[in-house]
């Protein structure tokens, strides 16, 4: 039977806790990651929180392999990461890919509007002008 996306879901959820936007602070605050995996036309039209990093969700895989050439090295298998897309689901996809890849300890906080909303540093999106 073909695995769907409602399978991977239940359990990429099942692995990977999700935490609050104000739990999220406090991880970043003690040296966690906070991984924003959206797409870059996304940050361009929504912003970003202050303190995250960013890798599209395309290229999460390479950049956090250790063995290929476009390795980013802020994503350390020890370091506790806060992953987040706009709603949740890729974060919860993309937590798990990473606990498959040995990444320890993986939180999905869901969507940007939670870090937002517990009063953390945006950094809002430029105004295109006319």
């Amino acid at each position: 039977m073909a695995l769907t996306v409602k399978d991977m879901m239940e359990a990429a959820n099942a692995v990977v806790e999700r935490i609050d936007g104000a739990q999220a602070q406090e991880l970043v605050a003690n040296g966690a990651l906070l991984l924003d995996i959206r797409d870059a036309p996304e940050l361009e039209k929504a912003g970003r929180a202050a303190a995250s990093h960013h890798i599209p969700r395309g290229m999460l895989e390479f950049r956090a392999d250790a063995n290929t050439p476009f390795h980013d090295p802020e994503l350390q298998s020890d370091r506790t990461i806060v992953l987040h897309c706009a709603s949740g689901g890729r974060a919860a996809l993309a937590g798990k890919l990473l606990k498959d890849m040995g990444y320890q300890t993986v939180y999905n906080m869901g969507g940007l509007d939670e870090w937002r909303k517990a009063g953390g540093d945006m950094i809002e999106p430029v105004d295109p002008g006319m």
